[in-house]
């Protein structure tokens, strides 16, 4: 899977998807991250083109008014362009689908993320600052809204994190165990690991004791119990 970013703070994903699991399917080829800042696309403002280092405007007012700035169509066309021609001469190219991260958007869910990670080979990313992109790019190119819930973030950088995190976990190789996905098995909200009591500030906090007992068939029961009703599990049964 080839996931392609368009944004203007590209340096603000690092952190995350450079890390731990994400980090290690990179290193075994399974995921790769490309990025594209419209802000390269776009060309400098006439009156500073004689400075050293001119300044490159890729937002400008709503037309209607209202408060925030918008980002310019043309820019991010250039860069979704860029990401689909360089997607598109990859030997092993299948489908791409274009994100537009959007509050109002479809909910993005588990059974989403599995049915991505099957279809396609390329997913490009457009993620939104300020009051939004122009909504003319969606005419551009054919796009999808998603989104991840129902609040508004910053940036669409966060929400595309998480879509690329719940996907990758859906390609097989990048879990350790593809069986370990929790969606996949019976899985309790509650966990607990050595040592069996835990002492702190006097008082003695215990594993419970079923999961003690070897019974293999009634800790499977009382998993099943402590999942119900949890959101993972209306989630993946949307």
């Amino acid at each position: 899977m080839r996931y392609h970013l368009i944004s203007l703070f590209p340096e603000s994903t690092n952190s995350y998807l450079n890390e731990s699991i994400l980090a290690r399917a990179q290193d075994n080829k399974l995921i790769s991250f490309h990025y594209y800042n419209p802000r390269d696309f776009a060309k400098p403002t006439k009156i500073q083109e004689d400075k050293a280092k001119p300044y490159i405007q890729v937002d400008d007012k709503a037309y209607g008014g209202g408060p925030g700035m918008v980002i310019k169509a043309l820019p991010v066309a250039l860069a979704i362009e860029k990401a689909l021609n360089f997607a598109k001469k990859k030997k092993d190219f299948t489908k791409e689908l274009i994100v537009f991260l959007s509050p109002s958007g479809e909910q993005f869910t588990n059974n989403t993320a599995t049915k991505m990670a099957q279809k396609f080979s390329d997913i490009i990313f457009v993620c939104g600052r300020y009051e939004g992109i122009d909504a003319r790019t969606k005419k551009m190119f054919k796009m999808k809204d998603y989104s991840v819930g129902p609040f508004v973030t910053t940036g669409g950088e966060l929400p595309a994190m998480i879509m690329i995190d719940s996907i990758s976990r859906q390609i097989e190789g990048v879990l350790g165990k593809f069986n370990s996905r929790e969606e996949d098995r019976v899985s309790s909200k509650d966990v607990y690991t050595r040592p069996e009591i835990v002492e702190f500030k006097g008082k003695k906090y215990r594993v419970p004791q079923i999961l003690l007992s070897g019974n293999h068939k009634k800790i499977e029961g009382w998993r099943g119990e402590r999942k119900g009703g949890s959101d993972l599990d209306r989630v993946v049964n949307t």
